[in-house]
């Protein structure tokens, strides 16, 4: 099943599941399973009711989403992990993950304008596959470290490559507002057969920039999740977006950046489309 977070009719803040095209209300303006969709299906696993009754429900295309965890307490972002890119990076092989932080009020969701921030003339798109923690992970051996994956999204960490490029640190140009964005839906990964099968691509105005295998990453996800645990202890609802493939604007011929009025698409197979306009 697929799950989301939006905006019910009045506006409040719910979540619910994906039933035909449309979207049955299980939260707070529903049928008031769990408070968010972190609390239901993330830390307390798959919950849809066996009988739906009168939920509330809206058609998915009218639905306005939320970032599909709202409030994760930590979002860990893992760099060049993708042989395409580190290609056209230029960068050499490392021996481990390239890894940063962004925060949380970044977050937006699938379909919310993304505002070019001003200060940056090198804004520039990032289509990846982000995993949701289910349960507290702490020296996870690479081993069990599915057995902490609760699920899967989409993620855009657009990013502003001049404030990336200020220092070695890049976290500046990781947090301008709404630069992550997330969703639309959470696919349980009991639901999925394997993510490593998965295509992740990313498309500008509709042509693709990056298409690329979840399988081709450098740092798999087990090892991600061994070495990030290793130094901070994880949550449930905790979000590790697991890096980019090549293709991104920077390391075009000419390097092309986002302008007002493109719309940037990122797909991952089973996952739905996450489309956001730069206003």
């Amino acid at each position: 099943m697929r799950y989301a977070s939006y905006l019910s009719s009045n506006q409040t803040p719910t979540w619910g599941v994906e039933i035909g095209d449309e979207l049955v209300d299980l939260g707070p303006t529903g049928l008031g399973v769990a408070p968010t969709l972190k609390a239901a299906v993330i830390a307390g696993g798959p919950i849809v009711p066996m009988e739906l009754g009168d939920a509330p429900r809206i058609a998915v295309a009218d639905a306005v989403f939320l970032p599909v965890v709202v409030d994760p307490e930590k979002i860990v972002c893992i760099g060049v992990n993708y042989r395409t890119h580190q290609d056209e990076t230029g960068r050499a092989d490392v021996a481990h993950p390239v890894v940063f932080s962004r925060w949380a009020d970044t977050l937006a969701g699938a379909g919310a304008e993304v505002a070019l921030p001003r200060e940056s003339t090198m804004y520039d798109y990032e289509g990846e596959v982000a995993l949701v923690i289910g349960k507290p992970a702490y020296k996870v051996a690479a081993a069990d470290a599915f057995d902490y994956v609760a699920g899967y999204a989409n993620f855009n960490d657009f990013s502003a490559r001049d404030w990336q490029r200020h220092t070695g640190q890049w976290i500046p140009g990781k947090n301008f507002p709404e630069s992550g964005t997330f969703g639309p839906f959470y696919v349980p990964s009991g639901d999925i057969d394997d993510i490593r099968g998965a295509t992740l691509v990313t498309r500008v105005n509709g042509e693709v920039r990056q298409s690329a295998s979840v399988a081709d990453l450098i740092f798999d996800i087990p090892e991600i999740i061994e070495y990030v645990t290793s130094f901070t202890r994880l949550a449930a609802g905790d979000v590790i977006v697991t890096g980019t493939p090549g293709g991104v604007g920077l390391f075009m011929d000419p390097p092309t950046f986002l302008r007002p009025g493109d719309v940037v698409e990122v797909e991952a197979t089973g996952l739905g489309i996450l489309t956001n306009r730069l206003v």
